[in-house]
């Protein structure tokens, strides 16, 4: 049996605004934190990646394209698309092309870098 797929959408930590995050958290810091969660994913079996987007210039094309080309099982939006008010209007533009592009996927959300792997699990 495939592993599932799953999709793991954040912000490129080169384009966040650290001072609108409740948590302190810097670019390295960040990176990190994506790639243990991605590591923690992956040992549980799923086939995932991760796909870092701008602040919303590109974002949901990228975003269709890439839904366009392979079917998920599980779509997670991270906290950082969710959380930044400046930037919310992203994370609706987002849900409404994973709506149209992966109707079939679960949807998921973390609270935090390194919850990721829960969260997936409860939708996988």
């Amino acid at each position: 049996m495939a592993a599932k797929k799953v999709l793991l959408i954040g912000l490129e930590p080169s384009v966040v605004d650290f001072s609108e995050l409740p948590a302190k958290l810097d670019e390295p810091t960040l990176r990190a934190a994506l790639d243990v969660d991605l590591k923690r994913v992956r040992e549980l079996g799923y086939d995932a990646k991760w796909l870092l987007t701008d602040r919303g210039e590109t974002a949901a094309r990228v975003v269709a394209e890439d839904l366009a080309a392979t079917s998920y099982d599980v779509i997670l939006v991270g906290a950082g698309i969710r959380t930044i008010p400046s930037i919310f209007s992203l994370f609706e533009k987002l849900l409404n092309v994973i709506h149209e592009k992966a109707p079939h996927a679960k949807i998921a959300f973390n609270t935090k870098p390194d919850d990721t792997a829960a969260s997936v699990q409860r939708w996988a």
